[in-house]
């Protein structure tokens, strides 16, 4: 949170390394990524890229098979009770209560066949690397969006490159945007948690005091990197001045104002909800909106959190009466709009969880957890829509056909991105180069 020494004081929520919130005059600015500048600046041509990702965790892994993949013809205890639903494109039918998605299926691509996750663990780590959380380097995998941020840097210096509409979770994993790893604090996600929003502006606040201010917190910096040469502040000077570049601009607060959009746009997308489910996300169907106007104005990578899906009991009703009508709608609403505003070659969208739900329904008419196989529903990026890639057996237990691995996932959307995922590298922090995505994981050739 900004405090520019007015008559206000604020705690902040969360600690330095997530970086929630601006702080003026502390010792350390845990606020907006710039990395890499230099590097960002001599590729002018790649920053210059309206390429994005919007990528949702459904967070606490959703139902496949009660969405994507139905089995209309398994016994009741496996079916389950969503009727499949016909779909824009003929012979695709996903679950009846999606119809938002089903009238534009032409636009999407359903996975039925993802897979990687190592166990039946909650981790959003995989949905946000592509890579299992095993065997992992010093500082661990950096998440798509702070590879990007890294690679490519700032559109402009009043917009971060990655964001994450995350909140604070009972869970962490559920709450986070993706994690910046070896990549280091100056690549993590600004996260524009609640108030918070409303004090990234310099409002009332004279230019030559803020100036002041801003010599008083780099003499403080200096101080503090004297004390602390770990990994975690390398970049400490670029995220300051994305920071001060960001408070002397309105437009990312104008970016997270959905108010500006009409009243039609607005409604198509929905409320939803700003409350915490359990010790999840929120079903915020703004938020949605949100992602879009960070895109159109300059992000190139926004996170969002959606729901907790975690469903061992109640699976039908859970489903159908406090998660998928609202997610239908934002997520229809969403693809829809980037479609009508010709962002839709540019812009990627997935929408996913860490793994997919048991076969047979249990004793308390929940699904539990089955790394086995999950799915996910992919649009945009100028890839090839209107298709279904993957297929499971006839109880959506095991894959039958074209196994899809989290990793060739990520390395098609960096490859919607314009980034070679197999010839492109980041330093760990030994130096050590590090391939985006696992060797064995290729851009998916049906999408291309």
């Amino acid at each position: 949170m900004l405090n520019l020494g007015g008559k206000n004081s604020y705690n902040l929520c969360d600690g330095v390394s997530r970086r929630d919130f601006l702080s003026i005059g502390s010792l350390a600015l845990g606020g907006l990524s710039l990395p890499q500048i230099l590097q960002a600046e001599r590729n002018a041509g790649i920053r210059n890229s309206k390429k994005a990702v919007i990528m949702i965790y459904m967070v606490g892994a959703p139902p496949h098979q009660d969405m994507y993949d139905l089995k209309p013809d398994a016994p009741a205890e496996i079916r389950g009770e969503c009727d499949p639903m016909s779909t824009a494109v003929p012979g695709i039918q996903i679950s009846n209560f999606m119809p938002g998605i089903a009238k534009i299926m032409d636009k999407c691509v359903a996975l039925r066949s993802v897979h990687g996750s190592p166990n039946g663990s909650h981790d959003s780590y995989i949905c946000y690397t592509g890579r299992p959380k095993v065997n992992e380097p010093n500082g661990g995998w950096p998440s798509l969006g702070s590879i990007v941020s890294e690679l490519r840097g700032p559109k402009s210096k009043d917009m971060p490159p990655f964001v994450g509409l995350a909140p604070n979770a009972g869970h962490p994993p559920y709450g986070s945007p993706g994690l910046p790893g070896f990549l280091g604090v100056a690549n993590a996600a600004f996260r524009p948690s609640g108030p918070g929003a409303s004090d990234m502006v310099l409002k009332d606040v004279p230019r030559q005091r803020f100036d002041s201010r801003q010599d008083l917190l780099s003499s403080f910096d200096r101080f503090r990197r004297n004390l602390d040469e770990s990994k975690l502040y390398d970049g400490v000077d670029a995220i300051t001045q994305q920071a001060l570049g960001i408070l002397t601009s309105t437009k990312l607060a104008e970016a997270l104002d959905v108010s500006k959009e009409s009243e039609e746009t607005r409604n198509r997308y929905g409320k939803g909800s700003n409350d915490r489910y359990g010790d999840g996300a929120p079903r915020n169907l703004e938020h949605f909106l949100m992602a879009r106007r960070l895109v159109e104005a300059g992000a190139r990578v926004v996170t969002l959190n959606y729901g907790r899906w975690d469903f061992h009991s109640n699976n039908h009703s859970e489903l159908v009466n406090t998660h998928l009508p609202w997610f239908d709608q934002g997520l229809s609403a969403l693809i829809d709009d980037l479609n009508q505003r010709g962002l839709a070659d540019d812009v990627s969208v997935i929408a996913w969880g860490e793994f997919g739900r048991t076969p047979r329904i249990n004793k308390n008419a929940g699904r539990d957890h089955w790394p086995q196989v999950g799915g996910g529903l992919l649009a945009g990026g100028g890839l090839k829509m209107g298709q279904v890639i993957g297929a499971t057996d006839k109880h959506a237990a095991e894959i039958a056909d074209r196994p899809v691995h989290f990793g060739e996932v990520h390395a098609t959307l960096y490859h919607a991105m314009g980034i070679d995922p197999h010839r492109t590298t980041v330093k760990d922090m030994s130096g050590r180069p590090r391939y985006l995505v696992g060797e064995r994981h290729q851009v998916i050739p049906e999408l291309v």
